[in-house]
Parts: C-alpha cells; sequence; structure tokens
C-alpha cells in the first residue's frame, strides 16, 4: 500500500468533485507557502513542497485524477495490482517481476499469457480480429516510473539530456534549471500503450540529485568555502573562487578572518524570470602543512602592541 497521503488531502481540498481551477488554486496557494524562496532551506518546507508537487501531479492531470478517483491508481500514480484482473483470470501465487530498468511497478507472470496484454505492452492495440464498439469504454495505458540521477551543477543549471525508455526508445528530456532532489519530470505518452485504442500512459522520471564536494544550495543561493593563506588573508589579494560557471576572480579584503564572507551577485541557482541567486564565499584561513621557518622566526620576534587577545573579545577570558 501506498505511504503517499491522499492528494485531496495534501492540497486541503475537502470537496472531492473539486473543479479543474479550485485544484489549482490550493496548488499554487501551497506552493507558493513552502516556496525556497521564502523557506530558505527549510526541510520540513521541501518536503512538504515534494509532496504537494506529486498530489498535483494527479490531480492536476484529468486523466490521472479520474483513474485515482475509480481507484485504479494508487496516491503515488502506481497501477494496483488487482486492476488485471478485469483481463485474466485471479492470478496465481507466483515470483513478481519489474517491467523496465528503473520501473517501480510490477507484472505477474500470467499477464504475459495473455495475448491482449502482450499486445497492449508492445504497441499492438487490440487483438486481430476483435472489434471496438462504441458502448466498451477506451482504457487508458499505464503510467511507468523511472529514476534518473544527475550531477549537482547538471540538475541546478538545468538543460537536456537524451534517456533510454523500456523497449529501447531514447527521448528528449529537458531538465528545469533549479531542478531539486525528488523533482518529477512527466513525458506525455511515453507510458505503456494502451489496448483498445485508448491513450497512452505517462512516464515519470524522479530525479536523484548528487552531492556537490564544494557547493550546497540554500533556497536560490549557493554557499561554499574557500582556503586561503595566511598571506592573503593579511595583505588581501585576487584568488580564483569556483562556480557553478566555472572559475572567477574575487578580491580578498585585507585583514579578512576566517568566517569572512564574501558574495557574489547572480551567481546562484537560476530562477525563472531569468534572474540568479548569489553565492557566498566564507573564507578559511589555511597555515602551511610544513613550518615555515620565516614565519616563526617573525612571529617569535613580532609583538601585539594593541594587545589583542580573541578570546577575550569572544568573551571566554
Amino acid at each position: 500500500m501506498s505511504s503517499t497521503r491522499d492528494p485531496y488531502l495534501v492540497l486541503g481540498i475537502n470537496n472531492r468533485s473539486a473543479s479543474a481551477d479550485e485544484v489549482k488554486k490550493a496548488y499554487h496557494k501551497l506552493a507558493k507557502l513552502y516556496h525556497p524562496d521564502r523557506t530558505s532551506g527549510d526541510k520540513k518546507a521541501e518536503t512538504k513542497l515534494k509532496e504537494v508537487n506529486g498530489a498535483y501531479a494527479i490531480l492536476g492531470d484529468k486523466t490521472l485524477r479520474a483513474r485515482f478517483d475509480a481507484g485504479e491508481i494508487d496516491a503515488d500514480g502506481q497501477e494496483k495490482l488487482y486492476n488485471y484482473q478485469s483481463y485474466r483470470e485471479p492470478p496465481r501465487q507466483s515470483q513478481q517481476r519489474p517491467y523496465g530498468a528503473g520501473a517501480k511497478r510490477f507484472f505477474d507472470e500470467n499477464d504475459f499469457m495473455n495475448e491482449d496484454i502482450i499486445s497492449s505492452l508492445f504497441g499492438g492495440g487490440k487483438k486481430r480480429g476483435a472489434k471496438h464498439t462504441a458502448e466498451e469504454p477506451l482504457h487508458p495505458g499505464k503510467d511507468i516510473n523511472y529514476t534518473l540521477r544527475l550531477p549537482f551543477v547538471e540538475a541546478t543549471l538545468g538543460g537536456k539530456r537524451t534517456i533510454e525508455l523500456t523497449g529501447g526508445k531514447e527521448v528528449a528530456l529537458a531538465i528545469p534549471p533549479g531542478t531539486i532532489d525528488g523533482t518529477k519530470l512527466r513525458l506525455k505518452g511515453q507510458g505503456v500503450s494502451a489496448r483498445s485504442g485508448g491513450p497512452s500512459g505517462d512516464a515519470y522520471i524522479e530525479i536523484s540529485v548528487d552531492p556537490h564536494p564544494l557547493f550546497k544550495r540554500d533556497g536560490f543561493d549557493i554557499t561554499c568555502e574557500v582556503p586561503v593563506s595566511l598571506q592573503e588573508a593579511v595583505l588581501g589579494g585576487s584568488i580564483r573562487v569556483p562556480t557553478l560557471s566555472g572559475l572567477v576572480d574575487v578580491k580578498v579584503p585585507k585583514n579578512s578572518n576566517t568566517g569572512t564572507v564574501l558574495r557574489l551577485k547572480a551567481r546562484g541557482v537560476p530562477k525563472a524570470d531569468g534572474g540568479a541567486g548569489d553565492q557566498y564565499v566564507r573564507l578559511k584561513v589555511v597555515l602551511p602543512e610544513e613550518p615555515d621557518d620565516s614565519l616563526v622566526t617573525f612571529l617569535k620576534q613580532w609583538t601585539d602592541a594593541s594587545g589583542f587577545n580573541p578570546r577575550k573579545k569572544a568573551g571566554m577570558e
């Protein structure tokens, strides 16, 4: 049984006969409430936004909503196994197996003993000689779920990928800028072909974003930590800093400490309006791994006339 909540409840809709416009308004209200621009990296809000997007993927699609209301699919958009009984005798107990790489649904082995099912799976439509009558309902094809792993930078900047679906078919997939882990992309009509001339199902691609060794995302902003030498921290100067789009030159102010933050405007996550968030660079002063004799000699001879005590300033003494 699916662990996903009822999509109507997720969107706060008590009237299950609500119009498409009412569903859309409820979705936009919650999507705005949990948007990263407002929640600033709140993990609970990020989870809520995923639930809201998943609920709208069902209720915002006329066909999927009708199938969910009829009990043909669950809140994840997964086919309910007992619906196959309309095509065959009650299933024998057998080992289940996945259909296609990355697919999350399973078929009973008896499915492959029924000529109608074989025909529908491979796009053959109805059995040879069978006639479709006006009274016979058109059953839509089944949806298929896949998972696609993307590097952090590619998911954040967006782009295009060519992916291979079940059966070897290659299709182009557009990755929207700012894609986050758990995002589901829909390829309409790329699921299983329907029997008796009905519409094909859809393919849903769930994105899994790999973490980056340097960058972390905070809403539309990017943060990273960059090491600097003692000389660069004291005297200042220009250093090269990694960004999503490559290395850029950044000026380090004189007398910078570990924890000093530099802002790189519009170097963050792209936005739908064409703008972008910012990148925040946190400096970390790093000493040489091997002792520097000249530095040691200088520090032994150097006296701080101001009597500066960093621990006293921090309230530790």
